[in-house]
C-alpha cells in the first residue's frame, strides 16, 4: 500500500475509535499520532502527556511546545513509575512496568473524561524489537492507530514531513531510564547525571548519540554520521569534560556507535524472541 493510502488507512481508523486520549511524549510517532487525532477527530482526542523523573526537562518542554502550536489540546498527568519497587530494579522487564502505570493513569482519565479509548504510538518496526511495554498496552487493550495502518517508521517520518510538522526528523528519545545499564537501580540521581551529560554534549553540537550509564564509567554512543567530526583531540577533551561535569568519573566512547537499544544487546537471545535490536 503506497503513503497516501496508508493515511486514509489511518485517519479510517482513528474515527473508528469515536474518541481518544492519545499516549503522548513528544517524539515523532506519538506526536503525529496526536496532530493526525486532532485533524480526524477535533475535541474528541486529547493529548496526555505523562511527567516524571524518566522524561528529560528538554523533551518535556518540547513536547508541550509543540502541541501548542499545533493547537492539540494536552493534559499532563504525572507518573511515579521510581515508587514501584519492579521498575526502580531495572530488571530487563522493566519497561512494562511503567507502561503498566502510564496505561492504568490513561484508562482512568478515558473513564473519568468520557473518551472512548486510548491509543499509543506503536509502529510497525517496533513489532521488531524487544519492547516489554508493548505487552502492557495489549493487556490494557490500548489501540495502535499507526501499526493498524501499516506504518513504518520511515512512513511516519514522510508523513510529518508532507505535513509541515517540524518534529519529522526528531533524533529517537526513549526514556532516560533506557541508558541505565539492567540491573542498577534507577534513582533520580542516575537519571540527572543521564540528562545532565546528554544535555552538555548537545550543547556541544552532537544530535544522534547516547550517555549510558554503567555506574563510575559514561559510554557515550555517537551516530556514524556524526563519528569523523567528533573524534578530534580537541572534541574528546570537550565531550569528557562535559560527561564528568554530570558526576561520571570515567567517560568512554563506543567504538560501535549509537544504535537504539544497545542495553538490550546482552540479554540472552531467547527473552529477545531470537531479535536483537
Amino acid at each position: 500500500m503506497d503513503l497516501s493510502g496508508k493515511r486514509a488507512g489511518l485517519e479510517s481508523r482513528l474515527r473508528e475509535l469515536g474518541s481518544v486520549l492519545v499516549a503522548y511524549s513528544g517524539g515523532v510517532d506519538s506526536a503525529y499520532l496526536a496532530w493526525a487525532a486532532h485533524q480526524a477527530l477535533g475535541d474528541r482526542m486529547l493529548a496526555v502527556l505523562a511527567d516524571s523523573a524518566s522524561l528529560a526537562r528538554s523533551h518535556y518542554r518540547d513536547a508541550v511546545a509543540f502541541a501548542e502550536e499545533q493547537g492539540i489540546p494536552l493534559l499532563v498527568v504525572e507518573t511515579r513509575e521510581l515508587e514501584d519497587e519492579n521498575y526502580a530494579k531495572n530488571e530487563s522487564n522493566r519497561c512494562f512496568h511503567c507502561k503498566d502505570e502510564l496505561f492504568t493513569v490513561l484508562e482512568a482519565e478515558r473513564e473519568r473524561r468520557g473518551f472512548s479509548a486510548v491509543a499509543y504510538g506503536l509502529n510497525v518496526d517496533d513489532g521488531r524489537d524487544f519492547r516489554p511495554g508493548q505487552r502492557a498496552a495489549v493487556e490494557h487493550r490500548v489501540a495502535a492507530p499507526l501499526a493498524d495502518a501499516g506504518l513504518t517508521k520511515a512512513d511516519i517520518r514522510a508523513l510529518a514531513q508532507e505535513a509541515g510538522l517540524r518534529v519529522w526528523d526528531k533524533p529517537a528519545s526513549a526514556c532516560l531510564s533506557s541508558r541505565i545499564e539492567y540491573g542498577r537501580r534507577v534513582t533520580t540521581e542516575a537519571l540527572r547525571q543521564v540528562e545532565e551529560a546528554e544535555e552538555a554534549l548537545r550543547a556541544l553540537g552532537l544530535r544522534r548519540f547516547r550517555v549510558r550509564h554503567h555506574g563510575s564509567v559514561a559510554r557515550v554512543e555517537i551516530a556514524e554520521e556524526e563519528m569523523a567530526a567528533a573524534l578530534r583531540p580537541e572534541f574528546f577533551r570537550q565531550m569528557a569534560a562535559a560527561v564528568r561535569g554530570a558526576g561520571f568519573p570515567y567517560v568512554a566512547v563506543d567504538c560501535d556507535g549509537y544504535r537504539s537499544g544497545s542495553m538490550n544487546e546482552l540479554l540472552p537471545a531467547e527473552m529477545l524472541g531470537g531479535r536483537r535490536s
